[in-house]
């Protein structure tokens, strides 16, 4: 007797779409790139208990023919491609014609649809994959789609998202992000009973992403551009000092969203030795390449693809992104003068390559008024004035005199601070704190007589202290100083933002913040501490967001965490001060009880007791 017998083709479109409709957001994903291929300028998307009891897509494309909207629910109907060759040549997102196909199947779907010369449109109503009615209304040009009860005959699938369905939103949120990253050229929006979670205006590349990720990136992107024979690399990375430990990172292949490790570890390898442990970059990398160089016909979901020229492809990514952040001097900096396009070259096999000599300059004075004369010498005559040449490039070393003038700068000997240790403890804790002689000497450096011993001060250093101690009393409980904008801000935050916000409010209400949460990603900032500026707004509470998202083990690690990160990120932005800020740092830092270095452990000041001159200049 046989036993092998066809599958109702039903029954096939039902095993399918656990292939090409995985979750309701699976369904979202293929209907929206669906309008786009129709040429749709507006795509909104609705759906209510996480897509399970219906998801709602309309559009302003091309709409359909009445025969065309019938024919799109049957399996392999499509208008993408006529033959097998046409897979290697693809400018649409679609192609298989399954997924409508595997949708109706597994759910009841009404399609209303108009086409621009059409006078009045078509409502198809398919129900399980079975047939049900097709009637002419009157519609707007576009299509609209229907999808209510998904997998209700399928009652094993439906269980299976139903134990899933406090996941099911953010699955929907994440393909929605990346279909709107592909096009910002199209107007888009999402709606989750009744509430709005993007709207998002026709608008440039950097717009779509910073209407997706925040407002708090925008400061930290930096462009990704280069052009050769094998790919066209664009889009934005992160500078170094924005990575974090959830980082939005996304690629996309000649307009397609996809996943790819090995591409990934690009972008990331060119970040070595640049940010901590645990973080990583967040990325928007666009490639363009010839379509008959890479397949995108390998999984039902069309997320993974594959490239004929993969390591080609790695080497231009990596070298791409390297370049950029060699422009804002995180890597050692290369030639970019020239405008023209480039052919970035490619490593081959059996080359032999040579790591550059590394040499130094044994004459080297970084006190020279000259940044430029690394040769120049001192005469006899010479008077050394400490308030005109000092040099920025000591900002993070001690302060050290040069103990004879009128020789070569290769023969000069230093005194070093950490010779005169145990008058620097005594200095630490001496109970005189009296301070007398302040002299800004110029950048971030001045000098004062404290408790009778004369200093070398970095006011930059000194204010991250007495900052840093000033967050610490907030966070434990002391009261905090608040001022109130004119005008409030609204910020847009990321999902993973807006959850650490909310989880952390208390410690930002501690510092000083006034801040409503109003749903949807958006925080309305209607205070800020008395110590940050209203420029800097964004900035800092992106900074102290990414601080949280770190992991901690007690609670008052994550507040020093915090408090340094206030402290770092407002003094850090002072590179020159008054006369007058210069008293006010010196006069606070030497009440603070740790005065000597930062929270991290950087020094704050160097001295030199009179003895030690005397000794120097006898």
């Amino acid at each position: 007797m046989d036993k092998i017998k066809l599958l109702p083709e039903i029954v096939a479109n039902q095993i399918k779409a656990g292939e090409v409709v995985e979750y309701p957001s699976s369904a979202i994903k293929e209907m929206m790139e669906n309008a786009i291929d129709a040429g749709a300028t507006s795509v909104k998307v609705n759906f209510t208990n996480g897509g399970r009891d219906l998801i709602q897509i309309i559009d302003n494309g091309c709409g359909m023919s009445p025969t065309d909207a019938r024919m799109a629910f049957e399996c392999h109907a499509t208008s993408k491609i006529r033959e097998l060759d046409d897979i290697y040549a693809l400018n649409t997102f679609g192609f298989r014609g399954e997924a409508l196909a595997s949708i109706a199947s597994v759910a009841q779907v009404e399609l209303t649809t108009r086409q621009a010369d059409a006078e009045i449109g078509t409502k198809t109503i398919v129900n399980g994959g079975e047939f049900v009615s097709q009637t002419p209304v009157a519609a707007a040009v576009g299509s609209q789609f229907i999808v209510r009860n998904i997998f209700y005959n399928t009652p094993g699938r439906r269980k299976f998202i139903d134990e899933r369905q406090s996941q099911l939103p953010n699955m929907i949120k994440t393909e929605f992000r990346r279909v709107a990253l592909c096009h910002p050229e199209v107007a888009m929006e999402l709606i989750s009973a009744g509430s709005t979670i993007y709207s998002l205006k026709e608008s440039t590349l950097l717009e779509r992403i910073i209407g997706i990720v925040g407002a708090s990136a925008k400061k930290s992107l930096l462009e990704v551009g280069v052009e050769t024979s094998i790919a066209k690399v664009e889009g934005f990375v992160c500078q170094a000092s924005a990575a974090k430990v959830r980082p939005d990172q996304y690629m996309f292949i000649n307009g397609r969203f996809f996943k790819s490790p090995y591409l990934a570890k690009a972008v990331t390898k060119a970040y070595e030795h640049l940010i901590p442990n645990g973080a990583q970059p967040s990325f928007f990398i666009y490639l363009t390449v010839d379509a008959e160089r890479v397949d995108v016909n390998v999984h039902a979901q069309k997320i993974e693809v594959r490239f004929a020229d993969t390591d080609a492809i790695w080497q231009i990514i990596n070298a791409a992104v390297r370049e950029t952040l060699a422009k804002t001097g995180s890597v050692p900096m290369m030639d970019f003068d020239n405008c023209d396009a480039i052919e970035i070259p490619i490593a081959s096999q059996g080359m032999s390559y040579r790591m550059p000599k590394a040499t130094t300059c044994d004459n080297y004075n970084p006190f020279a008024t000259d940044s430029n004369s690394y040769d120049r010498t001192v005469s006899k005559e010479s008077l050394y004035d400490i308030g005109s040449s000092f040099d920025s490039r000591t900002a993070s070393d001690d302060f050290n005199f040069p103990s004879k003038v009128g020789a070569s700068n290769s023969e000069f000997e230093y005194f070093d601070a950490s010779e005169g240790e145990e008058q620097y403890l005594e200095l630490e804790s001496a109970e005189d704190n009296s301070v007398s002689s302040v002299n800004y000497i110029g950048r971030r450096y001045a000098s004062a007589i404290i408790g009778g011993v004369t200093c070398f001060i970095d006011l930059t250093r000194a204010k991250e202290r007495i900052l840093y101690d000033r967050y610490i009393s907030m966070l434990s409980g002391g009261k905090s100083v608040s001022q109130q904008l004119l005008f409030p801000q609204t910020l847009t935050l990321s999902d993973g933002e807006y959850s650490l916000f909310e989880e952390w409010s208390v410690d930002f209400a501690a510092l000083g913040f006034d801040i409503e949460m109003q749903g949807g990603g958006n925080i309305e900032v209607r205070g800020i501490p008395a110590d940050l500026s209203a420029e800097s707004l964004d900035s800092a509470i992106y900074e102290l967001l990414q601080t949280l998202a770190l992991p901690h083990d007690v609670e008052q690690m994550r507040r020093e965490r915090l408090a340094l990160t206030m402290a770092q990120s407002q003094s850090a932005r002072r590179v020159q001060y008054s006369q007058a800020e210069a008293e006010s740092i010196i006069s606070e830092i030497v009440l603070c009880q740790n005065r000597g270095t930062t929270p991290s452990g950087k020094t704050i000041m160097t001295f030199v007791t009179l003895e030690q001159i005397e000794e120097r200049l006898s």
